[in-house]
């Protein structure tokens, strides 16, 4: 009895999926008709004896390709574009009898129609759009030939084979893991699907593999740094790994709207054992807490060589990983922000705050959360599947908020259809259209049962939502790509167009809104500077001729950037009495020392001031979030800032807190300057100094970053930079 495993197909599949790169099958070496009669020896015809691939960084395929950059011996080319190769026979190549060609395969069971067997034919004039190969030099034993790949060919890793006719068959050369080949979408081409016309633009979302990520609040706009490290060694092969782990099917994989989809499904964990597990707990007892990470490097290698998921990220690390994995197998990306996003999970266009009589607001019966921010990716390809027009930037998600077809995922869904209101189109684009564009609703709850509207802010979500600048570390604001100015007659046109697909449920609250108040009130945060106290200001303004005596009260959160409270600090209540057509203030101090032991992943702090108007019975409701300002890391160098030279990186972080930090951990990162590194200290005093010196030897010039991140049990989201100039190595 065989012990080989015998296939099973089942239904009208011919051969079994093909849905791993890594996965092989060897072609045969010989593939003969018939018996060799003897006294033929096949040696006597064409055979190949070497195969020369240009494959050097300094070479003109991965200078011409745009892959100089992948720290990887292998030869990288990107499809539609043509590339070199050299064969060495054991003879002169004589074009009249002699016949040879190259061949592609990609994965196991290669088929030439699935697009993972391709034999790339020799002709005399190379056509656009399709494989082929011209000889453009033949001299002595070698042929050198000009391959051109299609546009439309499947991004991944192949193995390249060369085969000769004889007239008893067909002779192949051995596998070889030397000549193996990776091709890559290519936003260069002009017949690609993720052509990109602009050169700086290339630059930046393809080249670029570090960038920076916007947090914070739309009142207090922060940055960090993030490294990409696309180039790093192991990632374009930890990129396909991803896709291997996704089962995705090889034939699949040429096509940008699939290749986009998936990444967003397996860049989070929550259903397919995917690269990160999300974590919003503040509890990070077994992983590293998402503001430690500096970049993507160390988490797709380390997903990569312990095939388990990740532990922790929260949607800016899942976007710098999908940017990453975008940006690696040549798709343009870019992370982009967007401040008070709306987390809609029925998609009605609506935010519905519920009032209690008093004006506090019920947690029972409030369901929706506004993030302060939020980030995910947009990538750039054209899209075939809808109508002219929606290509372009397409929105791409990988933090799992909402199932979609079945898994956490979202996206592409198409930026410009998002903003004309077409949320029709496939893939998400309700949900991405109530982020940014949903109505905030404050309705008081009363307790006969009856829901009475306060009021509706059409402007507060979607407020701001920037990416950063071509070329630069500045914000660029992208607002108007997603939505039309409130109160233009384009908007109120989208908004009708998204209620015609149905996705914006009328106001389903009993009576009308209410006329304004003769009150106004506003409320300022003082400058808050982490373990320190400071104030908040509040302010009435009496428009009216009548007296008017309220009672208000102020609630102080901890919140966690995605609007859900974690913890109330604060809460003081108090009655003021407004003269006619004045003005009055309240302040209300906010000690350190009622904030400090709650605080979260990224010190957010968030109010609420409501007021009722005893003579009217008017509620007046605002709320506001400020971020405290935290200490950085200090990163200096000392030494030769030049390729292939020594120098030495000293990180230091001062502790300005009055408490000791326990299990504080540093890290380093900086693309072509250092790999990632960490050091950890058991505990910093108040007020003490630590430093820690890493010898550093640079492997790529030009514009630098190193970055550095601190986390510690109970302070995090501690970052430093240092913008570096490396200087060639020069000629000897």
């Amino acid at each position: 009895m065989s012990d080989t495993p015998t296939t099973t197909f089942g239904g009208r599949r011919a051969v079994p999926p093909n849905n791993s790169n890594a996965a092989e099958v060897d072609l045969p070496t010989e593939e003969l008709q018939g018996v060799v009669p003897r006294g033929v020896n096949l040696q006597d015809y064409l055979t190949v004896t070497a195969v020369h691939l240009f494959k050097e960084r300094w070479d003109s395929n991965k200078i011409d390709h745009h892959t100089d950059k992948y720290d990887n011996d292998k030869l990288i080319v990107r499809r539609g574009q043509t590339f070199y190769i050299q064969i060495d026979f054991n003879r002169p190549y004589v074009p009249r009898q002699d016949h040879f060609r190259v061949e592609y395969v990609i994965g196991r069971y290669p088929q030439e129609n699935k697009g993972t067997y391709i034999p790339v034919p020799v002709v005399s004039e190379l056509q656009s759009g399709k494989w082929g190969a011209k000889i453009i030099m033949n001299e002595d034993r070698s042929v050198r030939l000009s391959i051109q790949s299609s546009p439309e060919c499947i991004v991944g890793k192949f193995r390249m084979y060369v085969a000769v006719w004889t007239p008893y068959g067909i002779l192949r050369t051995r596998r070889n893991p030397e000549t193996d080949t990776y091709i890559l979408f290519n936003p260069w081409c002009e017949e690609d699907a993720v052509y990109l016309d602009d050169e700086k633009e290339r630059e930046e979302y393809v080249l670029n593999d570090i960038g920076v990520i916007f947090y914070g609040d739309f009142n207090d706009i922060k940055s960090r740094s993030w490294s990409y490290g696309q180039f790093e060694d192991g990632i374009l092969d930890a990129c396909l790994y991803v896709m291997d782990k996704a089962q995705m099917d090889l034939s699949g994989r040429g096509n940008p709207i699939k290749v986009s989809r998936v990444g967003s499904a397996m860049v989070n964990a929550k259903d397919d054992e995917g690269v990160l597990v999300g974590s919003w707990d503040n509890v990070y007892a077994y992983g590293i807490p998402p503001s430690a990470w500096t970049g993507s490097v160390d988490i797709l290698l380390e997903y990569k060589s312990s095939e388990t998921p990740v532990r922790y990220g929260q949607c800016w690390v899942f976007a710098g990983v999908f940017n990453t994995f975008l940006r690696c197998l040549g798709i343009p990306a870019r992370v982009v922000t967007n401040y008070f996003s709306a987390h809609d999970n029925d998609a009605n266009l609506q935010m519905d705050v519920f009032l209690e009589e008093d004006g506090n607001v019920s947690s029972k019966l409030t369901k929706d959360s506004v993030w302060n921010y939020h980030c995910w990716n947009e990538a750039w390809m054209t899209r075939p599947d809808l109508p002219v027009g929606f290509g372009g930037w397409q929105a791409v998600d990988s933090t799992p908020q909402e199932n979609s077809d079945g898994m956490y995922r979202c996206g592409p869904a198409s930026v410009q259809a998002v903003k004309h209101g077409h949320v029709c189109f496939q893939f998400d684009a309700p949900f991405v259209f109530a982020e940014v564009n949903s109505d905030l609703v404050y309705i008081t709850a009363k307790k006969d049962g009856t829901h009475v509207v306060e009021g509706v802010d059409t402007t507060h979500i979607g407020k701001l939502i920037v990416t950063k600048q071509i070329g630069g570390d500045g914000m660029q604001d992208i607002t108007d790509t997603y939505k039309f100015q409130e109160g233009q007659e384009e908007e109120r046109l989208a908004l009708e167009t998204a209620l015609m697909y149905g996705a914006k449920k009328a106001l389903n609250t009993e009576g009308v809104v209410k006329s304004k108040s003769d009150v106004d009130m506003d409320f300022e945060v003082g400058n808050a500077v982490l373990g320190k106290d400071f104030k908040v200001t509040i302010t009435f303004q009496n428009n009216s001729s009548s007296l008017y005596t309220i009672l208000a009260y102020l609630s102080g959160n901890i919140t966690f950037y995605t609007g859900v409270s974690k913890k109330e600090f604060k809460n003081e209540a108090f009655e003021m009495t407004l003269e006619p057509l004045s003005f009055k203030k309240k302040e209300v101090l906010i000690r350190a020392s009622e904030y400090m032991s709650h605080l979260l992943e990224q010190g957010l702090l968030h109010f609420f001031v409501t007021a009722r108007i005893n003579e009217t019975g008017n509620v007046l409701a605002k709320q506001k979030s400020t971020v405290l300002t935290i200490p950085k890391v200090i990163i200096k160098v000392r030494g030769a800032v030049m390729v292939g030279s020594d120098m030495v990186v000293t990180v230091e972080f001062t502790n300005p807190l009055k408490e000791t930090l326990q299990n504080v951990w540093i890290h380093l990162d900086g693309p072509g300057v250092t790999l990632p590194k960490r050091k950890m200290f058991r505990e910093i005093r108040p007020n003490t100094t630590v430093q820690w010196e890493e010898v550093c030897r640079p492997w790529v010039s030009g514009p630098r970053k190193l970055i550095a991140s601190m986390t510690s049990d109970s302070l995090r989201h501690v970052y430093g930079e240092l913008d570096l100039q490396i200087q060639r190595r020069p000629a000897v």
